[in-house]
């Protein structure tokens, strides 16, 4: 399995700011693959920048995989993002502890320090899960169906994928949103490009604003407006995805070069291939998270541009 570069952590909570006034909660999660430093990497710029100041409500940042994270891989035995069912927590709190693998011993200690922030919070809470991906290209947002993200996700000045969460079993947000939180997660960019992280960075600064951790008119989240607004360019504002290529280690999955993180295809170009032959689009649209790693169960996610109607219906 590839390794990325490895973090120095002292425990899954990288940070906690508690303001002297109520308000809502941010919890923010950042490497639940091992492989995607960058989240904690913007959690840290945000927290120094906030380290002393008055904000309303909570702002934590928890590590997702946290051995993962120190041995730079995107996992140990089990994708920790697919992993989060009311069946599967139920079985794992049955295990004795020698039974549990690496994977559900993270997935326990995650679980219990959301419930934790939770039980804390003093106002709605908010989940923020943050990753990177293989291929190049710009910041996205990824959201489930319920008019409370759609509302938040408006906030956010980059494309905006709906349908992706329901193409997949076992995700940290649809979990969370199922516990009444309001989630969202986030795609910053290439795994080690540097501007990725500040792509992190602003995505946590209009979450901050738009929860009303801090004020909204603070220059970090004018700028951190701007910056995503550049980066988007061309792109749609708002895509929906019709399907996901799943993949398999014995399937032989090889993805075409070139294709960005979120790109346009036309009918019939060729997309990847595998054991079986060649994979080529069944008609225009636009390819989502392009697998370009050894790791993972998603080839491709397969979707079309979407009015921006939709985030208001």
């Amino acid at each position: 399995m590839e390794r990325s570069e490895t973090l120095e952590l002292t425990g899954r909570e990288t940070g906690r700011i508690a303001g002297a006034a109520p308000g809502p909660t941010l919890v923010v999660v950042a490497g639940m693959h091992g492989n995607e430093p960058g989240g904690i990497e913007a959690a840290r710029r945000v927290l120094a920048r906030l380290d002393g100041e008055k904000i309303r409500g909570d702002l934590v940042v928890l590590a997702g995989n946290l051995e993962g994270l120190r041995q730079g891989v995107r996992y140990q035995v089990k994708d920790l993002n697919r992993v989060w069912t009311h069946a599967r927590i139920e079985e794992l709190r049955a295990l004795p502890a020698e039974a549990r693998d690496a994977e559900d011993h993270e997935q326990l200690e995650l679980h219990a320090a959301i419930e934790d922030a939770i039980g804390r919070a003093r106002g709605p809470v908010h989940v923020c899960d943050m990753h990177t991906t293989s291929a190049a290209g710009i910041p996205f947002v990824l959201i489930g169906d319920t008019l409370a993200q759609r509302k938040f996700a408006q906030a956010f000045p980059i494309p905006v994928i709906l349908g992706l969460e329901e193409q997949l079993d076992g995700v940290l947000t649809s979990w969370w949103t199922r516990r009444g939180c309001v989630t969202f997660a986030v795609e910053g960019g290439q795994h080690a490009d540097p501007v990725t992280v500040d792509s992190l960075e602003a995505v946590l600064w209009i979450a901050l604003g738009h929860a009303g951790l801090v004020a909204a008119s603070r220059p970090e989240v004018a700028d951190a407006t701007e910056l995503l607004e550049q980066q988007r360019k061309g792109l749609p504002r708002v895509i929906e995805v019709l399907s996901r290529r799943a993949i398999s280690p014995a399937d032989g999955f090889r993805m075409e070069p070139g294709f960005r993180n979120i790109d346009h295809a036309r009918k019939d170009q060729l997309l990847a291939q595998d054991n079986a032959g060649e994979i080529r689009a069944p008609r225009d649209g636009m390819v989502i998270m392009p697998l370009y790693q050894g790791s993972g169960g998603d080839g491709f996610f397969w979707g079309r541009e979407a009015s921006p109607d939709a985030l208001h219906i």
